[in-house]
């Protein structure tokens, strides 16, 4: 059908985003240890230089809120582009580690916003019925990227040998100004359009192209005049009695996904495995089957969220990494199983994430919220999501070295069982419900 093929183009857009962010994200693994011996940075230091992009997507997760309320979804998605796209060229030609840094933390700034304000796009122009699979696209894209900074990493390390680690950083620039250039032809939210501006006539019209059944429900539902105590909400109100629980939901899944580890695979996947005495380049191409296995389960979690909903895939999820976690913190003690044995391991972690968690995450986060907090709730639990990431980023080389990975690995093993038990009991299913009926249960739970 027409209508579906835009909301698909419009999703695919803004997921684009995602491609960008996972990009970013997974290129510094190939640079890192190069960046390490190019200014000669002590382990500490190092970190710093690896998590500040982290730091920057904290300041971006937090604040990128804000602007999408004031100014709307799609100028803050074409700003994100141009932060990608300065971020890449900078990087790559930083003659010192500090203009290194702030070109980084600018990446970063994007990748914050991004996972702001992507899921949420798409969630405000998607059908209920297709949401899930929608929003999972952003995650999806995130993957893609990954596996595309992985490949493209272990080409380049291959084939250019001074400065490879410039290349490695410098190519994102190319899918950065693709997706700037697309972002231009998406229209803006229609929810943000009548919630923020009172605007029914220009959102009905997009709406009846995204989703004419249920379109002029919406339209009526969203206005404000139509939402009880709505015109007082600031950030602060994330934490009243009122929507609390609503807020633990987002910071919970959130935690979970961080205390898992899987930003200190993604960062630092070579050096885990280099540290199981597997060779480099066998590292390197390990690497490439992180990628390779994520975008697969991705795809299938993809596939299943709007059938099987959310709890079932986060239970799946949560089995697949107490098993991983398991095997990755006995194989570190060298008795139990050979090195070669690692990447294994680390493939069944990552299939558990991407079925799991990566799948999850960002459409949990993008439903749970009214309309009027949407943008102030997606902020608080991306940002709880990335302070987790860059300080886990910054202290694994310090405690991998300190206490050993077995211990480390061992304790993300532990935090996921926790995680088990939170969605059997605490977490609720949002699969096939409009925005406005999953606020109407919200509010009736309390």
């Amino acid at each position: 059908m027409k209508n579906r093929g835009y909301v698909y183009f419009l999703s695919i857009v803004a997921a684009l985003g995602g491609f960008l962010f996972g990009f970013d994200t997974a290129v510094i693994s190939g640079a890192e240890r190069s960046i390490q011996t190019n200014w000669n940075l002590s382990d500490w230091y190092h970190g710093v230089a690896v998590a500040i992009a982290l730091y920057g997507t904290v300041i971006g997760a937090l604040f990128g809120g804000l602007p999408s309320d004031k100014y709307g979804r799609k100028k803050v998605l074409l700003w994100i582009g141009i932060l990608y796209f300065v971020s890449a060229l900078g990087s790559a030609m930083a003659t010192d580690v500090y203009t290194f840094m702030i070109f980084r933390f600018l990446g970063g700034l994007g990748v914050g916003a991004s996972s702001v304000v992507a899921p949420m796009y798409i969630s405000e122009i998607a059908p209920a019925n297709n949401r899930g699979k929608l929003v999972a696209l952003f995650q999806f894209n995130i993957v893609f990227g990954i596996l595309m900074a992985y490949f493209s990493n272990y080409l380049i390390g291959i084939t250019i040998t001074m400065d490879a680690w410039r290349y490695m950083l410098g190519v994102e620039a190319i899918p950065a100004l693709i997706y700037t250039i697309l972002v231009l032809r998406v229209p803006e939210s229609p929810r943000w359009l009548v919630v923020k501006k009172g605007d029914t006539s220009s959102a009905l019209a997009i709406l009846m192209k995204t989703d004419p059944d249920a379109a002029e429900d919406i339209v009526e539902r969203a206005r404000p005049e139509n939402i009880r105590n709505e015109d007082s909400l600031n950030f602060f109100a994330l934490f009243k009695k009122e929507y609390f629980s609503i807020t633990a939901l987002a910071v919970a899944i959130a935690v979970f996904n961080q205390v898992s580890g899987i930003n200190a695979i993604i960062y630092f996947a070579p050096r885990i495995f280099e540290m199981a005495g597997i060779a480099t380049e066998s590292a390197l191409l390990s690497t490439i089957g992180i990628g390779a296995v994520n975008l697969i389960c991705t795809m299938l979690g993809l596939l299943l969220i709007d059938r099987m909903g959310r709890r079932f895939l986060m239970i799946v999820g949560s089995a697949g990494y107490i098993v991983s976690l398991t095997l990755m913190a006995l194989s570190f003690q060298g008795e139990f199983f050979p090195p070669g044995w690692l990447p294994i391991f680390v493939f069944i972690f990552i299939g558990a994430h991407a079925i799991g968690q990566g799948s999850v995450i960002w459409v949990f986060i993008s439903e749970i919220f009214p309309n009027k907090l949407r943008a102030k709730g997606q902020s608080l639990g991306s940002f709880t999501h990335w302070i987790l990431a860059a300080l886990i980023a910054n202290v694994f080389p310090f405690l991998a070295g300190t206490f050993g990975p077995s211990l480390i690995f061992g304790f993300f093993g532990l935090m996921m069982v926790v995680q088990l038990f939170w969605v059997l009991f605490v977490m609720p299913e949002t699969k096939g419900k409009t925005l406005e009926d999953i606020e109407v249960i919200q509010k009736a739970k309390l």
